[in-house]
């Protein structure tokens, strides 16, 4: 019988997330470069795309709260 996998703990989790999004947002900031955006409206997005990315990143890790 094959054992399950070890549980990955969240603040891994949470980091393997953030490194991920991290590039894609990189990629979008240097596609927005590429095609010649303003600088002030390419730190917007990318102030807003990091804070998506936090939000969504805590949403998808946090552990369930447990019953009182």
């Amino acid at each position: 019988m094959p054992l399950a996998p070890a549980p990955i703990p969240n603040e891994v989790s949470f980091a393997i997330y953030i490194t991920g999004f991290a590039i894609v947002v990189a990629g979008l900031i240097y596609g927005a470069v590429l095609v010649h955006l303003p600088a002030h409206w390419i730190v917007v997005g990318g102030v807003v795309l990091v804070g998506v990315g936090i939000l969504t990143g805590v949403k998808a890790t946090r552990q369930k709260d447990s019953p009182l």
